[in-house]
């Protein structure tokens, strides 16, 4: 890990200043223009071990995830996990429970347009750890992201994949540009944000989890999109620390760290640009890396016991296949017998076989009460998946103001 710089004793925070300043833009708005990265970080004791904390944590994952014989398995519901928690903070309501059932064909209740939304994400997110050998971070690939995040949804609209090119703000429904609670830089002033930005994305200078905090910080106080811009700004975090090698797969997600302390996370990047409050707004971050890196270790070791428990149920079982069968139900809780069959190249009747072996060791059960393209749900891996973050373990949490 690379050192914070020289550490002093805790103390109010002297002559701070905003990071950035307010310009006087036609029509007589304040828009902000954040000055560019890296801030100047005053390091005390307490927040070097915070981020001890963190990357002790993060270590822990990620041996797990390279322990773990199929990764795979486990990441494609913790990807849509934090789709949904990552989709729920800007409005959508869809769960991860209507997310998997609508994957495994089953007739869900929510919008079409919410599951989009949150389906959008989890493409986007796989794109960009695909793109990451050849493509690194960049201000193209930001773009590809958004363009795949906002297609056919609300924000298309909002030119996906493009930049804006009239003014935003950010506010309570109804605000104009004369009382929104922030508004970014004019569109003729981006490049000069975004691109010392985009520079910034390459250094090397700040510890990975310090880098990434000052990127989403930045990114969010330039909002380069007209929508979209926080699930980017929350996929830059997961994508920055696959690319430095903090992961070796993208098991850490903070959006429900977010989601479960949204004022907070709002007041934190708002004392950035009113008042350089940096240290607060890492103090935060970091808390939440730490919590996180516990709750996800925490679910894939709950997962871990469950499949021994099961596997050891099936032994003597002549056939392969329901125990095949079991990894696919760690992947997606539900399955339908046609998928299954499909996806293990069986035939429909022998698939049938193997999930009423499962559901017979009470492992999966009906999840439809359709007589056809009938889909069966392990129950207790979705209810591990959809339990709630517990919020507020990291050593030291502060309450919020």
């Amino acid at each position: 890990m690379i050192s914070p710089p020289k550490i002093r004793e805790a103390k109010a925070p002297s002559r701070r200043q905003p990071h950035g300043r307010r310009i006087r833009a036609a029509g007589g708005y304040r828009p902000y223009v954040p000055a560019p990265l890296p801030p100047r970080i005053e390091w005390t004791a307490a927040l070097a071990a915070r981020l001890s904390d963190a990357d002790r944590a993060v270590g822990r994952l990620a041996g797990e995830g390279r322990r773990l014989a199929n990764p795979h398995l486990l990441l494609r519901p913790f990807v849509r996990r934090e789709a949904v928690l990552s989709s729920r903070i800007e409005g959508t309501q869809a769960t991860l429970g209507e997310l998997l059932a609508a994957e495994a064909g089953a007739a869900v209740e929510r919008s079409p347009d919410d599951l989009r939304e949150v389906g959008n994400y989890v493409v986007a997110l796989e794109q960009g750890v695909k793109r990451l050998p050849k493509l690194p971070l960049s201000l193209r690939l930001v773009r590809e992201l958004h363009g795949t995040l906002m297609r056919g949804v609300r924000g298309d609209a909002a030119t996906p994949g493009e930049f804006r090119t009239s003014q935003n703000w950010i506010g309570r429904p109804g605000s104009t540009l004369a009382n929104a609670s922030y508004v970014p830089p004019p569109p003729d002033r981006l490049m000069e944000c975004l691109g010392p930005w985009e520079r910034f994305l390459h250094d090397r200078a700040l510890p990975p989890l310090v880098h990434a905090a000052v990127v989403h910080a930045q990114f969010e106080a330039i909002h380069p999109f007209l929508d979209g811009n926080g699930r980017v700004g929350r996929l830059l975090i997961t994508l920055l620390l696959v690319e430095r090698a903090v992961l070796p797969s993208p098991l850490l997600y903070l959006s429900a760290f977010f989601e479960a302390t949204r004022r907070e996370y709002y007041a934190r990047l708002l004392a950035i640009t009113e008042e350089g409050a940096w240290e607060e707004w890492l103090d935060y971050f970091l808390r939440g890396v730490a919590e996180q890196s516990e709750d996800a270790l925490t679910r894939i070791q709950r997962i871990d016991e469950l499949l021994v428990r099961w596997r050891e149920r099936l032994v003597g079982t002549t056939s392969r296949l329901p125990e095949r069968a079991l990894d696919l139900f760690v992947a997606n809780p539900f399955w339908s017998v046609g998928k299954l069959a499909e996806r293990t190249g069986v035939a429909f009747t022998t698939a049938q076989r193997a999930i009423d072996r499962l559901e017979g060791e009470g492992i999966v059960a009906l999840a439809t009460e359709a007589k056809r393209n009938r889909v069966y749900c392990a129950r207790a891996i979705l209810r591990v998946l959809e339990e709630p973050s517990r919020v507020g373990t990291a050593r030291g949490r502060r309450t919020t103001a």
